[in-house]
């Protein structure tokens, strides 16, 4: 009988373990010592991009109340449902630029496509913090997120190719925490350098994302080209030479091969990552406004505060739950870790909508980010052992970017969801306040348990080549 999980639940013998671990050790600091100096720049190199890229991103979610009362008018501020279609148009243009700067980094290289792509991104921060208009500020995030598209396939390219396949696992949830760390930060200074600015000290978390950028690109362009990207130029150069044809149309030749052999790998990282993507931002992108607006809506000056701590405490979760998830994935295989961490979020969904401390919030925001960002933490291994060497660039990041832009009103969902299904205000009857405010939080844990199971049904359908050499032709 056909085993439709791929061996999900087979049980592997005592060699089978052993090949499959890669000759990875137990003892993650050995791990952490196999990398060459070299190796560990270049990892550091795309961890830094990534970073840097969603300290770009979080900065509209964490200044989403204060950027509605600067761009709209006296009394009448933008309201977070308006306002985060600039959230959702960041989302929708994102797969432009992972396919422009993806075949880029495939066909030219990795290393100066992202440095130009970094410093794209620096001049669309900084464009965003100077805005005066709703329009100008949803064009410029439009422009942004053609920039933000192309970071993660290069990012991730850049740092775990030319690792060794022991200590890929390990690393791949340090990297993707990258994102995590560049949330962290930016509410850090949204939490301490930005109410000391005033009402407009939300532009400040652009300018410094902007600066940050640039220095990112810095150090990509300090580093050398990939080992193994120039291998598989050679590689390509040899094949054109051998056939007659130019350097182009070999490239171009080999683009519809690998469409027309792995259509199906291409069809599934899709959806692999349209789940994935939604698991993320219905956990985050909504949930500062969340503390703001419903939670803490008794306590209008204390809330912006009480948001950014809860989103920091989260945030540290990320890390702690990537970290894990990546090093156990060595062992436990990339899809079975993936679905522990699943299941691990979706039972922990009423921990992190149903309280009413902040002790009790911040709790379950650590436990729910702790499972989200878990299964996360494999996700950049996962992808690139199944994608096509030649263009480990391209597929990663469109196929990452394609979920993002399936999965890009999300934001809106839970938007429009909590203003339509309304909760009792608890400063009703006060001057100027209305007798009912919107429960994003229920409304944002119907969502999550719904991708939760979505994302299990795609995960124990799907393959895996754990421990693949990247030389190689993927199977």
């Amino acid at each position: 009988m056909k085993d439709f999980t791929n061996g999900l639940f087979k049980l592997p013998s005592r060699e089978e373990r052993i090949a499959a671990r890669a000759g990875a050790p137990l003892n993650p600091f050995k791990l952490a010592m196999m990398l060459s100096p070299m190796q560990g720049a270049m990892f550091f190199s795309g961890w830094l991009a990534w970073t840097m890229d969603a300290w770009d991103f979080f900065s509209v979610s964490l200044g989403l109340t204060a950027i509605g009362k600067t761009l709209g008018t006296p009394g009448a501020p933008i309201s977070a449902s308006t306002l985060s279609t600039s959230i959702t148009l960041t989302l929708l243009f994102r797969p432009l630029g992972a396919a422009i700067f993806g075949l880029l980094s495939d066909r030219y290289g990795r290393k100066w496509p992202l440095v130009a792509n970094l410093i794209i991104i620096a001049a669309l921060s900084l464009g965003s913090g100077k805005v005066e208009t709703l329009a100008a500020f949803l064009g410029v995030r439009c422009l942004f997120g053609i920039g933000m598209g192309g970071i993660w396939g290069m990012a991730t390219a850049t740092a775990l190719e030319n690792m060794p396949a022991a200590a890929r696992g390990l690393f791949s949830g340090i990297l993707q925490q990258g994102y995590a760390v560049g949330y962290l930060l930016a509410a850090s200074v949204n939490i301490s350098l930005v109410p000391q600015k005033g009402a407009e000290g939300w532009r400040v978390l652009f300018y410094l994302g902007a600066g940050l950028s640039l220095f990112a690109a810095l150090v990509r362009a300090l580093l050398p080209e990939s080992e193994l990207y120039l291998r598989l130029k050679k590689e390509r150069a040899e094949r054109g030479n051998l056939g007659g044809t130019s350097k182009a149309k070999t490239f171009v030749n080999e683009l519809g091969h690998m469409l027309r052999s792995h259509w199906g790998r291409c069809i599934f990282g899709v959806l692999l990552m349209t789940g994935f993507n939604f698991l993320s931002h219905s956990s985050q992108d909504l949930y500062p406004t969340i503390i703001q607006k419903v939670k803490f809506a008794d306590l209008p000056a204390k809330a912006p505060h009480y948001a950014s701590l809860a989103t920091i405490v989260a945030n540290c979760g990320a890390i702690c739950g990537g970290l894990i998830a990546g090093y156990l994935s060595q062992y436990l295989g990339r899809r079975l870790t993936i679905i522990i961490f699943v299941i691990l979020t979706g039972t922990l969904i009423p921990a992190w909508i149903l309280p009413n401390s902040f002790s009790g919030l911040a709790a379950g925001a650590f436990f729910i980010q702790f499972g989200v960002q878990g299964a996360w933490g494999v996700v950049p291994i996962y992808l690139s052992e199944i994608s096509p060497p030649a263009f480990r660039a391209t597929f990663a990041g469109v196929a990452y970017q394609l979920g993002n832009m399936v999965s890009a009103a999300s934001a809106q969902i839970e938007a429009r969801g909590g203003e339509s299904l309304q909760i009792p205000n608890p400063l009703a009857g006060e001057k100027g306040q209305p007798n009912t405010i919107p429960d994003y939080a229920t409304v944002s844990g119907i969502l999550l348990g719904v991708v939760c199971a979505y994302l299990l049904l795609i995960i124990v359908f799907g393959r895996e080549y754990r421990g693949a050499e990247f030389e190689k032709v993927a199977p």
